[in-house]
């Protein structure tokens, strides 16, 4: 049991059906703060959904979704907030939010998740700085006073842009990117793509980084790379991590925590030394019927 001062993410009884087909089915689990917590398994287990559901883009069907910031003793706030039918509530140094009522875009701007995809969404056309601009465009356009202070050239619209010129340039750096900063970023190889993205997303200052599938195509050593940028991300940042991930290398050296996913129920929630050796995931993975387990476990030696 996870203690409520500990907890970033409360994942409770989430479902999401389609019709007749049920993604995701009653799943519960809980992110720490500073973890890096990975959801896995096999392909159509319904990971994509649950993070689609997290940060906005799906209203679930059933469940709910508690992220705080800050004092953790505004969870006792959930079940009052749950009631009044408000997207929030700011106790103290303490704010809770319930994402499931918020559109995607205030789960960005206020609940502070940021997100990657699959396929790679970068504005190609863009300067790699540039990309890293649009990520903060609210903050611009907030100081700018849409835009009657930015055309009128005030100091503070001009500190403003500066301040998100060094953030973007800092992290560019972060990711070893700064010497492409004036390049297109459709110019940049695959893996640079990846890590550009990442930077973009941290440029928005979340406080929770959600990554689908963040080394998929990448090779050995990039995804070595990039598990020293996330370990970084994670250790010298504070951010804490939701990471969706296929290759195993990546998933079992760096999570503190995994979630197992099959057909949308959850079969496994524990470190991975526990999930690794979980012969329902093992029989997951192998493609094998329940009834099967027992023969599984006695092949792998379990």
């Amino acid at each position: 049991m996870v203690a409520a001062s500990d907890i970033l993410l409360s994942v409770e009884h989430l479902t999401m059906r389609f019709g007749g087909l049920v993604a995701v089915d009653d799943l519960s689990f809980q992110a720490r703060q500073g973890d890096i917590t990975a959801l896995i398994g096999p392909n159509g287990a319904g990971k994509t959904t649950v993070f689609n559901c997290i940060t906005g883009f799906y209203k679930p069907s059933e469940g709910r979704l508690g992220l705080c910031h800050g004092d953790a003793s505004v969870w006792s706030e959930l079940e009052a907030l749950t009631d009044s039918g408000k997207r929030s509530v700011t106790r103290g140094d303490g704010a809770l939010y319930q994402l499931e009522r918020l559109p995607d875009f205030l789960v960005t701007q206020q609940a502070r998740v940021a997100r990657t995809f699959q396929n790679i969404r970068l504005f190609p056309g863009m300067t790699v700085l540039e990309n890293l601009l649009v990520a903060q465009h609210n903050r611009l356009m907030l100081a700018s006073g849409y835009t009657l202070i930015g055309i009128l050239g005030f100091p503070s619209y001009a500190a403003a842009e500066r301040a998100a010129i060094d953030k973007a340039r800092m992290w560019l750096d972060r990711v070893g990117l700064i010497e492409r900063a004036d390049d297109p970023a459709g110019d940049l190889p695959y893996g640079a793509q990846r890590r550009l993205e990442i930077a973009r997303a941290m440029c928005t200052e979340p406080v929770l980084l959600c990554l689908d599938e963040p080394a998929a195509g990448l090779n050995p050593r990039e995804s070595a790379e990039l598990n020293a940028l996330l370990l970084t991300i994670r250790n010298e940042y504070a951010i804490s991590i939701l990471l969706i991930e296929h290759d195993m290398s990546v998933v079992m050296e760096i999570s503190d925590h995994l979630i197992v996913l099959d057909y949308g129920v959850k079969i496994s929630d524990g470190p991975p030394e526990i999930v690794r050796n979980d012969p329902k995931v093992i029989a997951a993975y192998l493609g094998v019927a329940d009834e099967e387990v027992a023969q599984v476990e006695a092949e792998v030696g379990l």
